[in-house]
């Protein structure tokens, strides 16, 4: 039934253009310290726009699925446990070069080192404890959104602000 979604949520979404989306996940950090409405107004202070947005709680299997690359290295318990250590805020974005926006807004992993103005820069110190978790390519965001959304979680509106963040060969 999963693997069902997943197809049908590629064939029906498009990633290209402005339409290219991305995944965004609050962590635990994020959602205990009060900075949700911050990460969330960043992002839409760039002109991206927010088509799903969800608090939830990940079990193992997601997290192990999600953190494939690493599930098998002996630090990956304790990365399972702060992830279900409280709920999380899952976010899908949507824009032009949405992807390169997210990552650049965001900042690198290790926050103490991140630069001054980025997420991480401003908000955190920690390589885990960073306040957000982006996909890292379009190709990793074609997987991550519907491990996140269902279609029917995913919001297809236009917004009349795209007139004043796009040039009209941007928006095509």
């Amino acid at each position: 039934m999963r693997l069902h979604y997943f197809f049908s949520f590629l064939s029906m979404m498009s990633f290209d253009g402005v339409y290219e989306k991305t995944l965004v996940l609050i962590k635990p950090d994020g959602v205990q310290r009060g900075l949700v409405g911050d990460v969330l107004h960043r992002f839409e202070r760039k002109g991206l726009k927010v088509i799903g947005l969800k608090m939830m709680r990940l079990d193992e299997a997601v997290l192990r699925e999600h953190y494939a690359h690493i599930a098998e290295k002996p630090f990956f318990p304790g990365v399972s446990q702060f992830m279900q250590s409280s709920p999380v805020v899952a976010i899908c974005l949507e824009g032009l070069e949405c992807v390169n926006a997210v990552r650049l807004l965001c900042g690198i992993t290790k926050s103490r080192e991140a630069d001054a103005g980025t997420i991480r820069g401003d908000l955190a110190m920690s390589v885990a404890c960073n306040v957000v978790h982006a996909s890292d390519s379009v190709e990793t965001a074609k997987k991550e959104v519907p491990r996140f959304f269902h279609p029917d979680d995913l919001h297809s509106y236009d917004k009349s602000e795209f007139l004043n963040v796009y040039v009209d060969d941007e928006r095509k």
